[in-house]
């Protein structure tokens, strides 16, 4: 069976039910596929770097066959600093980018780079920023460089979150009052995660755009055009589930990346 394999940080991976309401949109990709397995390896924290030298990179490698696609969306990690995450966008983090896509396409199968979601930051007056600043323009230069697929997430992205405004964004990122949810029972104010419904209606642009450029065929996808309460539809993994995956997923490390 195609599978389809996701690499990336906490705006892409799977969250535990402890963890609920935060979604990320790579969660949500199953509600809009059918016929292929979706296998999520993005894991909270992770960088174009961190993600090679733990070997989740190489596990994907282990286990990626010729057909199957590769979505590639990294660039909040890679702003943090430190040794073990940071990454500069016209360095380093081009060169891990590259490194994915040639890795990728040795064993046959398709790298598709998508630049990850805004955070949803206003100043005082409304305006919307660009917190990811030059690392989405990093990625569409690989991409153009090395005539690889790329769905602008981000750009998408702004688009949205400019119409929702400041306040409409706590509608879809993690913004919870004191007492609303019992796994954060001190409410919380989060303008980098989503939850649900926000998370599906990424999930239901990068399906749709994996379509409309024919990167997987027609019979492939489902519910492109259908609505549904997102917070029926998302599942979250056992936290038991959750920590077998994190550990097995582990192959191995990939360090240095490839100019």
């Amino acid at each position: 069976m195609t599978a389809i394999f996701l690499s990336g940080g906490s705006s892409v991976c799977s969250r535990q039910g402890s963890m609920a309401p935060m979604t990320g949109w790579g969660q949500a990709m199953p509600l809009f596929m059918q016929g292929v397995d979706v296998i999520n390896c993005a894991r909270a924290g992770a960088s174009t770097k961190s993600f090679m030298e733990r070997g989740r990179l190489g596990w994907i490698m282990e286990n990626i066959r010729p057909g199957d696609l590769h979505l590639i969306s990294f660039g909040p990690n890679d702003m943090k600093p430190g040794a073990g995450l940071h990454t500069e966008p016209f360095d380093d983090y081009q060169g891990n980018l590259r490194r994915y896509v040639i890795e990728t396409r040795l064993r046959g199968a398709h790298p598709v780079l998508v630049p990850s979601h805004e955070r949803a930051v206003f100043d005082r007056f409304g305006n919307f920023r660009r917190p990811l600043k030059l690392y989405p323009a990093a990625k569409r230069e690989v991409a153009a460089q090395m005539s690889a697929p790329l769905i602008d997430l981000n750009e998408w992205s702004v688009a949205w979150w400019r119409q929702l405004g400041p306040q409409g964004c706590k509608q879809v990122f993690l913004y919870l009052e004191p007492g609303e949810h019992p796994n954060y029972p001190d409410g919380v104010g989060d303008n980098s995660h989503l939850r649900p419904v926000g998370a599906v209606e990424c999930a239901r642009f990068v399906a749709g755009e994996l379509r409309s450029r024919e990167l997987l065929p027609a019979p492939f996808f489902r519910n492109l055009e259908n609505q549904f309460d997102a917070n029926q539809a998302v599942q979250f993994l056992d936290d038991v589930e959750f920590d077998r995956l994190t550990k097995e997923r582990v192959g191995a490390a990939m360090v240095g990346a490839t100019a």
